[in-house]
């Protein structure tokens, strides 16, 4: 297909110069629509979500596809990698969406792309297709590079309001934490420290993809890259969303780090409020030990009046007392 080329423009609008097309945006496999653009050369994007074998099987059948690109369509869960099969490329991409707290948060999205179509599998719904699927429905496109930009550009910024949501649960998992620390909330440090490394898996690969491998989109024959802009905002999307991820992670390390110290805190109070009571009773234990010595003399003229019960006694305990108290507050203790 032969397109006239045109200047960067935002990402809502495409360009009017020149040559403009239509994109048709299909969401399940019509064979007789399907052959007619293949045989018009007529570029169209095919989004299939929860293909299943007999799906896959079909695709093999319409599109021609090598048996190993259909093995692996079969079966998610795949790295991000980009795999040339001279005529079309199969390139594993993945996008974020929901809350955080699981391996849901990942979308992983298959993508078959030459000069004729692009043909996206997915097991669950990709919110960020469908909007893009729906503003690209009936708008004239300056290229098909385009399209593929603004597919990478929906998956990539879609980790972006993940981030987002995460770094306020950091900040509000640190109040808390301040006030007072409970095992739920290192539950969910370790859980997010868990979906940052998931992330990370993917991100990273995705980055270096766009670094090295996505000139072999441009050597797919009848493909139209008008712009390398496009390619390179996404690349600068993805060097930022790896740049959020290493912080989170340093942030959620340092949060690891304030519950730990928080809690030896507290541990250490406890610890010396219950050393003060055992310092307290200790000289306690010795007064009530000394005068519960069953001795004669003792018991028939030391202790036998009743002023000596009171002093020596009482008076003994609550003096040790007040001077333990006093020494204490001089020390800082209490």
């Amino acid at each position: 297909m032969t397109v006239g080329k045109a200047g960067a423009h935002p990402p809502d609008v495409a360009s009017t110069e020149g040559f403009t097309f239509v994109a048709p945006c299909l969401t399940h496999i019509d064979e007789p629509a399907v052959a007619e653009l293949l045989e018009r050369d007529h570029f169209f994007w095919l989004d299939l979500t929860a293909p299943t074998a007999e799906d896959i099987q079909k695709l093999g059948e319409v599109f021609g596809f090598h048996p190993l690109a259909l093995e692996d369509a079969e079966h998610f869960g795949q790295r991000p990698k980009l795999d040339n099969y001279q005529e079309y490329a199969l390139l594993v991409f993945y996008g974020a969406q929901g809350e955080v707290g699981g391996a849901a948060a990942l979308q992983e999205v298959q993508m078959f792309v030459s000069g004729k179509y692009l043909l996206t599998l997915h097991r669950d719904r990709v919110l960020p297709l469908e909007e893009q699927r729906a503003r690209l429905t009936g708008v004239a496109l300056h290229s098909e590079q385009f399209l593929l930009y603004r597919v990478f550009d929906a998956l990539t910024d879609s980790f972006f309001p993940v981030l987002a949501r995460m770094d306020d649960e950091i900040d509000e998992l640190e109040d808390a934490i301040l006030s007072g620390p409970t095992d739920e909330q290192l539950q969910r440090l370790f859980a997010m420290k868990r979906d940052l490394v998931a992330m990370r898996k993917v991100v990273t690969p995705q980055r270096d993809l766009f670094a090295r491998s996505i000139d072999q989109l441009a050597a797919l024959p009848g493909l139209q890259l008008d712009e390398r802009d496009y390619f390179r905002d996404v690349y600068d999307h993805l060097i930022r969303i790896s740049d959020l991820i290493d912080s989170y992670r340093d942030l959620l390390s340092g949060s690891t780090d304030l519950y730990l110290s928080t809690v030896g805190t507290r541990q250490n109070e406890v610890m010396k409020q219950l050393a003060i009571v055992g310092t307290i009773f200790l000289p306690l234990s010795f007064i009530t030990g000394f005068f519960g010595m069953n001795f004669s003399w003792m018991i028939n003229k030391g202790i036998a009046s009743t002023w000596s019960f009171f002093v020596l006694g009482i008076g003994s305990i609550l003096v040790t007392c007040a001077l333990l108290v006093r020494f204490f507050k001089r020390k800082g203790w209490m």
